[in-house]
């Protein structure tokens, strides 16, 4: 066997003409800043939990009971815990530990608000939040791990991308089995889907009445899984057809929106009728909720009517063809 640089690099000089060796894509500038601030909001995301468990250990250690507030670091957490008695190291562990999370919620403020300014500028960003589940934060993770959407030909690929195809176990002409998700690609995207799969499973329409046909045969959490892997299929097919999700609200959309420009710090409209007034109107919040609805119970009947076959016999039946 002989290896050397001069004969790797006509080897790939031979495969680049074939034309075998395909160019891997070069993010643009604005695409690599928005991942570096989606990369630095998961990061101080994940020191204040770890901080948060600091705090929660140092409470079971001394067997206090769980906090009855739903924050722990919030007002009323921070309340509680001035209440409780601990030794006076660990009483200035958890001190340390709150400044720490101060530090920590002031920077997440500004990356945040950063993120939000890039939103409002970006179509893509806003265009992934008109589907259900997806707020600024989940649109933004999604659309700087894609990029470039013409890079995928099909949807298929970009489910393949983001780690949410099933794999495959076969051998020789036999039946092909399939198991769980890769979990190749990107996996923070991949997670950010799956929990805007359960935020669309709680809103009205299709997605939902999807996820609950999948939860009926094989539980919730591959329910959700196959939620966001349909999400995946949607976000193609808008960004390929430059279009918005046709079972969008209109008016929880425009309180999605202003949102994002609050975050960003655009001005209240005090004593003024904003673009998100239509959201407090409760007859216009039912006639638009009646009609997601009337599109999930679409889906639902006629999904009804499908008959399910047993893997085993899918796969045998296949193998057959």
């Amino acid at each position: 066997k002989v290896k050397t640089d001069m004969i790797d690099a006509t080897v790939l000089a031979k495969l680049y003409a074939s034309g075998f060796l395909p160019e891997v894509w070069v993010p643009d500038p604005e695409t690599l800043a928005l991942r570096r601030q989606v990369t630095r909001r998961t990061q101080l995301v994940r020191q204040r939990s770890r901080l948060k468990n600091l705090i929660q250990s140092i409470l079971h250690a001394h067997l206090i009971p769980p906090c009855p507030h739903g924050n722990l670091v919030g007002i009323s957490g921070r309340k509680w815990l001035a209440r409780q008695i601990l030794p006076a190291d660990e009483r200035a562990a958890i001190e340390r530990h709150l400044g720490l999370i101060n530090q920590v919620n002031e920077a997440l403020t500004v990356v945040e608000a950063d993120i939000a300014v890039h939103a409002l500028q970006d179509p893509t960003i806003r265009r992934l939040m008109t589907l259900p589940g997806l707020d600024v934060t989940v649109a933004a993770s999604v659309a700087a791990a894609i990029g470039d959407i013409r890079r995928f030909s099909d949807p298929q690929r970009l489910v393949a991308y983001l780690g949410l195809n099933p794999s495959v176990r076969q051998s020789g002409e036999g039946p092909a089995y399939h198991g769980r998700i890769t979990k190749q690609g990107r996996g923070h995207a991949r997670g950010m889907l799956v929990e805007a799969a359960w935020a669309a499973a709680r809103s009205p329409g299709p997605l939902r009445a999807f996820y609950k046909r999948i939860a009926s045969r094989r539980g919730k959490h591959i329910a959700a899984v196959a939620t966001a892997r349909k999400l995946a299929k949607i976000i193609w097919h808008m960004l390929s057809k430059n279009a918005d999700y046709i079972w969008a609200r209109p008016a929880l959309l425009a309180r999605k929106f202003r949102s994002v420009e609050l975050r960003a710090g655009l001005p209240m409209n005090h004593a003024r009728r904003g673009t998100a007034f239509d959201y407090n109107i409760p007859a216009k919040r039912a006639e638009e909720r009646s009609q997601v609805e009337k599109a999930e119970a679409a889906y639902a009947a006629e999904t009804s009517r499908w008959r399910t076959r047993p893997e085993r016999q899918k796969a045998v039946e296949k193998a057959a063809e």
